[in-house]
This record gives structure tokens, sequence and C-alpha cells, in this order.
């Protein structure tokens, strides 16, 4: 898990935003119902993003990410990854995510994805990104080769190389990923070294992917948190790029 369960998004909350949210139950293509939490502005809007989350899932971390995306004139939609093995309800801190993440696959991943792009298209959004972290930040990239028309991918301390279980990462699929990418790593990462992240941008730039690829130097995997007082230079810049990427790249 990136974070404690009381950390919350180092992004300041805009006063007086006028957004909504809801608590929503999507259905994947297999047939797969999960939770998904979804901020929106209530302007018109046009850029939508998906934020996919840590190996916890869905919990409040991500809830207030999305209104962060939401006071900024991006709906923003947070899904859970464990509605085939958890279920759809909400669960409690003790929740031992552990059982869930190793019965997960990454295909039932991009069809959770899929559902979470097509329904922000539904309520109008023309360009649609991903945002992820660790697990999530692997998969966002992972989703810019799965065909979902994305604008982009954000990725935060994603493992960018084979997976533990044999299968190809986004370094291995560069050639497959269409929409351009932003890898915001972690310096001090005990899981992610310096190699892996030079193979990941070797890969993307052979491929042609246009790509940025930012290591905090120092910053530890999950330094993305209000707690992280020590990081809050990294954390700015991070989010800065964020903003600074879906305005640039949408379309």
């Amino acid at each position: 898990m990136c974070f404690e369960l009381d950390s919350s998004p180092p992004v300041p909350v805009i006063s007086g935003a006028a957004v909504s949210h809801d608590e929503l139950v999507l259905e994947a293509s297999d047939g797969n119902r999960f939770a998904a939490f979804l901020a929106t502005p209530d302007e018109p809007y046009q850029v939508g993003v998906v934020i996919l989350p840590d190996v916890r899932g869905l919990y409040r971390f991500y809830e207030e990410l999305a209104l962060r995306f939401a006071e900024r004139g991006y709906p923003a939609l947070a899904f859970d990854y464990f509605g085939r093995t958890a279920g759809v309800e909400r669960r409690g801190d003790d929740f031992e995510y552990r059982p869930h993440v190793e019965a997960l696959t990454g295909e039932q991943v991009e069809a959770d994805v899929a559902a979470a792009v097509e329904h922000l298209r539904s309520a109008g959004a023309t360009s649609v990104f991903t945002v992820g972290f660790c697990l999530g930040g692997r998969q966002s990239w992972l989703a810019a080769a799965g065909g979902h028309g994305l604008a982009g991918a954000v990725g935060f301390y994603g493992r960018p190389g084979i997976s533990s279980d044999g299968s190809p990462g986004p370094e291995q699929l560069a050639s497959q990923i269409d929409a351009p990418i932003l890898a915001l790593q972690a310096g001090a990462d005990q899981n992610i070294t310096a190699d892996q992240n030079e193979a990941f941008e070797r890969a993307l730039s052979d491929a042609g992917v246009e790509h940025e690829l930012v290591v905090y130097e120092g910053a530890p995997h999950g330094f993305f948190d209000r707690k992280q007082d020590e990081f809050a230079s990294a954390s700015e810049d991070a989010w800065a790029r964020v903003l600074e990427f879906v305005e640039r790249h949408s379309r």
C-alpha cells in the first residue's frame, strides 16, 4: 500500500469550487460489477480522468484526489480493482487486500478501465486520461497499450518491467502504446531501480512514444502524500506536471 489510511493528496483544496460526487457501481464487459467514485465539476467539461489506485484498491485517498481534479474542471472517476473477489460494498480499514491482488489479472484491470473510460465518455468527456499509483501506475501505462483511445497516461512510481508472474510490462509493450506517457518515479524507491527507469525510457524512445520520465531524487515510494512534508516540493512539482500534461494533450 502506497499510503497510510489517514493520508491525503498533497493538493490544495479550491474553496468554493462547485463540484458534486457519487458512489457508483459499474459493470465491465466480462460481467464484473465494481465500485467507483465519481467527482464532477458543475461546469460543462470535455476532459476526464480515470484514477487507478494502489494495491489496496479504492479508499479515501483516491476519492479525495478525484475531488481535487473536479475542483480544477476535470471529472475524475476512481475505481476499485476487487469487485470480482471482494464485492462492491465499502470496506473497513482492516481489509486484507493481498489475496485479492494476487487473484487479479491484467486483463481484468483492462476490462474495468474500459468501463470507466466509457462511463466518462458517455457523460461528455471527449478526451480521457488515466492517472495511477504503484500498481495503478503500471496499469495506467498498460492502459495506453490497451486500445482505449486515451489522450494520455500518467503513472506515479509504477513498475515498468516484467511482473513477478512473467507478464509483460509497459516497457515490453512500448510498441503498442498509442498515447503520451508521463512517468513520475521515486529516486529512493526500493523496488524500482534507476536501471529499470532507464530501460523504460529507452523502450519508449525506441518505440517513438511521446513521453516524459521524471525521477525525484531521494523521494521514497509513496512520496505524493500530504504527510510527507520533506517531499512537499516534489509533490508540488509532480502535481503541476500532471495538470500541464492533461492540458497539453487534451484534444
